[in-house]
């Protein structure tokens, strides 16, 4: 199959809005063996519109056309798809009951310029969208298949799940791929290479291992092919999860938070924050996977050394001593979440995020962090040089991970993280 997609905006051309819609459909198509043969961008004008619609759809079996789909006047993909194949255009009855649908579960009501998001070129068909009020399109021009969708990212990837993907699958042939993506937390990519180097060098040359960072869960990804393409990436995914050991946090899309709370429910255990440099980003991370409020009842957010003291208990002597960057202080702290909040566990965090606020002996990096329970509590400090939204960043994801170490009785830190001891 050569696929094609064809995205559409002033909004992509301007650089106000960043091109992931076709990164997100040339990932869903991975594992089918597909991939994006071309990909063209172009601004809400018609004519030129027009002209990629013709000159794309002549040279490829399958043309996604992405955004354009909505109620403004800047939104042309409908009327450009009509002048480019001369059919009118006009109201598609299942483009208006979805519409209807939509407003009705919304409370919205429906306006005249809605309505255009139901005018469609004669003949084509509808593709179903689950999540917008704006449906694809599917029509063929000459022996091209042309779908047409919506820009609105989770739009899109519901719909080349549910109705794109099982479409083509039906009409076109798999290479018989098959992919693993796992996900890693405190170890870098060199290192990994390094261990399938020592340990595998003979590692196979029709298994691709890959490695895609962001910050902070580190993606590890095998893909093979063939009809043993099954058999093959599970022998060798064992192999690697051998080799990251407990730095692998579980197959991917997962993050630090959803495997905390995982280990959490599975252990019937309740963890509360105590943040002071973070302010509230853990706390944060927990709640923002669903189902949390099971193993997380709340945290504090301390950054004053006043509420320090109200709120934790934290001592005026620690604070004056020691000061608000210490292992006294956080120690306190954590203590002080447990006893307020009532949770088994704990993650206590403060430090110097910068640019100002360090000193010679506490540089800007500086965090002490504490985590676990009350019989069996851990203080380490760690330095952390970076930018304020970077250490922030780091800080958090490592109290994740170390609670997660601490619930699934591991123990060690991250490798990455004994480099950052202070």
């Amino acid at each position: 199959m050569k696929l094609q997609v064809l995205l559409t905006g002033n909004e992509l051309m301007a650089g106000d809005t960043i091109d992931s819609n076709s990164s997100m459909i040339a990932e869903l198509i991975t594992d089918y063996g597909w991939r994006i043969d071309k990909k063209v961008t172009v601004g809400d004008d018609l004519k030129l519109l027009e002209q990629q619609i013709r000159d794309l759809a002549a040279n490829c079996d399958v043309l996604i056309i992405n955004g354009g789909l909505g109620p403004t006047v800047d939104d042309m993909t409908s009327l450009a798809l009509a002048n480019t194949t001369g059919n009118p255009i006009a109201e598609h009855p299942d483009a208006l009951a979805h519409l209807s649908q939509w407003c009705e579960q919304k409370g919205f009501r429906l306006n005249a310029s809605n309505l255009k998001q139901t005018l469609l070129p004669a003949g084509a068909s509808i593709i179903a969208n689950a999540r917008g009020s704006a449906v694809g399109i599917r029509m063929n021009i000459g022996n091209c298949l042309v779908l047409a969708t919506p820009g609105v990212p989770n739009e899109l990837k519901a719909m080349m799940t549910n109705e794109i993907i099982p479409l083509l699958a039906a009409q076109f042939s798999s290479d018989y791929i098959k992919t693993q993506r796992l996900a890693v937390f405190g170890l870098g990519e060199s290192s990994i290479q390094e261990r399938v180097n020592k340990h595998y060098p003979d590692w196979p040359d029709d298994v691709e291992l890959g490695f895609r960072a962001s910050m902070p869960v580190l993606e590890v990804k095998l893909t093979t092919r063939g009809q043993d393409a099954s058999k093959k990436i599970d022998e060798w995914r064992g192999k690697i999860i051998d080799l990251i050991d407990d730095h692998l946090l579980g197959d991917m899309p997962l993050n630090l938070a959803q495997s905390v709370i995982a280990a959490a429910k599975q252990h019937k255990l309740s963890i509360c924050t105590a943040e002071s440099c973070t302010g509230g980003r853990i706390a944060a991370e927990l709640t923002g996977v669903a189902g949390s409020s099971e193993v997380f009842p709340g945290g504090i957010v301390s950054y004053s050394n006043a509420l320090k003291q109200q709120l934790l208990g934290v001592s005026e002597s620690s604070l004056n001593t020691d000061g608000a960057v210490s292992k006294s202080v956080v120690k306190q702290m954590a203590e002080g979440a447990l006893n307020t909040v009532g949770a088994d566990l704990v993650i206590a965090v403060t430090g110097i995020a910068g640019p100002d606020g360090g000193s010679e002996d506490k540089p800007v990096g500086t965090v002490w962090l504490a985590w676990g329970s009350r019989e069996n509590l851990k203080i380490e400090k760690f330095f952390l040089p970076a930018d304020r939204h970077l250490f922030q960043t780091l800080v958090t994801a490592l109290g994740l991970d170390l609670i997660r170490r601490h619930i699934l009785s591991i123990a060690g830190l991250p490798e990455l993280m004994t480099r950052r001891r202070a």
